[in-house]
């Protein structure tokens, strides 16, 4: 049975705020944060946004592209690392707000910043066993960093869904394969407003290691070399890491610059391969092939071929709006509102 990637819709919040504008604040040189992290911007949620907001625009704008009927989905699972709840699931919100159910499977998934790719193989087995016609894979995140912590400088919004079933598939999934090790890089236990991050963990033996073995993995699969695809995207916490993993691969600057969105928006986390690979498919055409590795920390890697179809000229692109007028569509904040927005700004214990 062929099963891929039937639509596909994004969504990101129009606020940003600068590197220089966060140094400004806590006395750290953010013009060489910018060069450090290569990231110009990064996107913030507004008061009333958050991951199941962002998962609703974004599963709505799959469903806006295509005639699929909410009815026929199956499954719907939500990838993040900042879901609103620690008990509700975000799902079961994005499930009523799209008009599917009630007959489907609803769950939140959590795997660091490859929680949506996670869901995306999930949807793919459902669907390849029969058990349901459409699934629906969120990858959306609104992710914290410390007031004054490097986090602060690339944590940031966004997301994409992907309704993956087998009929009008505009991109086949050709195989999925995955690298995990329990790597401690990166963590945020149970009540804490803030992860914590293992600095000499982030990135060779976490980072490098696990993304370097999935696409390793995936090319001694397939038989495939990086000369083989038109496009690859890599999970984006900075702007550096994606360019130097593609390149120890053997993958070329222009193949990885559609996908590659951290420079401008942040680090989106579990948004960030979900995105990346909507801003491909956006502008790809029949027969391109893309290469795609999502990496969430703790750790793990999830690796992709897809080929685009033929299908894909009669999917209403249009109807929906592109990962790039997203990226465009800005306003900048100062530190003040910024915090303010982000519930930075917290009353003392016991203070009245």
């Amino acid at each position: 049975m062929e099963v891929g990637i039937v639509s596909y819709g994004a969504y990101l919040p129009r606020y940003r705020i600068t590197p220089q504008e966060i140094g400004r604040v806590w006395g750290t040189d953010g013009e060489q944060m910018s060069k450090n992290l290569l990231i110009l911007s990064k996107s913030v949620p507004s008061p009333d946004e958050d991951v199941i907001t962002i998962s609703i625009e974004a599963a709505r704008n799959m469903m806006r592209r295509c005639d699929v009927s909410p009815q026929d989905i199956g499954a719907i699972y939500v990838g993040s690392e900042s879901h609103p709840y620690a008990v509700k699931p975000t799902g079961t919100v994005v499930a009523e707000a799209i008009g599917a159910g009630p007959n489907l499977t609803v769950a939140d998934y959590e795997f660091a910043c490859k929680a949506g790719t996670a869901a995306i193989q999930t949807c793919m087995g459902l669907v390849g066993s029969g058990m349901i016609k459409y699934g629906v894979a969120i990858g959306a995140d609104t992710s914290q960093g410390a007031p004054g912590d490097a986090l602060e400088f690339s944590a940031s919004a966004g997301g994409a869904a992907y309704l993956i079933g087998s009929e009008n598939v505009i991109a086949r999934v050709n195989r999925t394969c995955s690298y995990t090790t329990d790597t401690p890089d990166f963590w945020r236990r149970e009540g804490q407003c803030y992860p914590s991050h293992g600095g000499r963990f982030t990135g060779e033996p976490a980072y490098f290691k696990h993304i370097l073995a999935a696409a390793r993995s995936l090319f001694s699969i397939m038989g495939t070399k990086p000369a083989d695809y038109q496009y690859a995207v890599f999970h984006q916490p900075n702007g550096k890491f994606p360019v130097r993993v593609a390149k120890q691969l053997g993958f070329t600057e222009q193949q990885i610059e559609v996908g590659l969105l951290t420079p401008f928006i942040g680090n989106t986390y579990s948004g960030a391969v979900p995105l990346g690979l909507a801003s491909v498919l956006d502008v790809a055409e029949p027969g391109q092939r893309i290469f795609a590795v999502a990496y969430g920390s703790g750790a793990g890697s999830d690796a992709f071929d897809i080929t685009v179809t033929d299908a894909i000229k009669d999917l209403r692109r249009e109807k929906a709006p592109t990962v790039k007028e997203l990226v465009e569509r800005k306003k900048f904040l100062d530190y003040a509102t910024y915090a303010k927005y982000r519930g930075k700004i917290r009353m003392k214990e016991g203070a009245e």
